[in-house]
């Protein structure tokens, strides 16, 4: 006895559990969703600042590039006009601006390839949003609609005791008038047949007294004598 109790409160428990996590699913719904909008905008802003570093890092190059270029005209010239330690100083300055060159272009590389994985992530992740909110939107409409099924089963309830006690009230009222309406039937018609006016007829029929009903051949009578009296 005791094994079973304690069954039956475990189910209990786990019943009103799931029944507590039914209803908080589209709260936590809601927030997880939150978090993760807020984990997206965060990828954005990291998307945001990837391409502002690589755009530096581009206009940092061509400076570079440019820069190069220059000193190479200038430590030409400079060998031309048989200036070697010019040139050289020229060519160390250019050698320094290679280096720089090569790590401005390390930078673009490793920013594109970071700019190219966040536009994905961010992308894939927008994309489950959108497809989550519909859910959401749909699991709210689906427990909207069970909550109006739930109130209105609550609210038919108290009725479904009340109405078959009225039905069967009402056949029990229909039954009595109409057998009352029945004997009242049978005790006109005995009363008709048994009465003064019964007698009265039947006196007429035999020929004593004035008939009491008209008959065809009297209203046929009467007619001819009104259309004789207008000819």
């Amino acid at each position: 006895m005791f094994k079973t109790v304690l069954t039956i409160f475990r189910g209990t428990v786990a019943a009103a559990d799931e029944e507590l996590q039914d209803r908080s699913a589209l709260l936590v719904l809601d927030q997880q969703m939150r978090d993760a909008a807020a984990a997206v905008e965060r990828s954005k802003r990291s998307l945001a600042l990837a391409i502002a570093g690589d755009q530096q890092e581009g206009r940092r190059l061509e400076a570079t590039n440019a820069r190069i270029a220059d000193l190479e005209v200038r430590a030409t010239a400079a060998l031309e006009g048989d200036r070697e330690d010019l040139a050289r100083d020229a060519a160390q300055a250019i050698a320094n601006l290679e280096a720089d060159r090569d790590a401005a272009m390390t930078a673009r590389t490793l920013f594109a390839s970071e700019i190219a994985r966040l536009k994905r992530h961010v992308a894939n992740a927008e994309a489950r949003i959108t497809e989550l909110d519909r859910g959401r939107r749909l699991a709210r409409a689906s427990e909207a609609v069970r909550s109006l099924r739930r109130s209105g089963i609550e609210a038919v309830r108290p009725y479904e005791s009340t109405l078959p006690e009225a039905e069967a009230t009402l056949k029990r009222l229909r039954e009595r008038q109409m057998g009352a309406q029945a004997a009242d039937d049978a005790l006109f018609e005995i009363d008709t047949a048994s009465g003064p006016l019964a007698t009265a007829e039947k006196l007429a029929e035999q020929g004593f007294g004035p008939r009491i009903k008209s008959t065809a051949d009297d209203v046929l009578a009467r007619l001819k004598a009104k259309r004789t009296e207008a000819n």
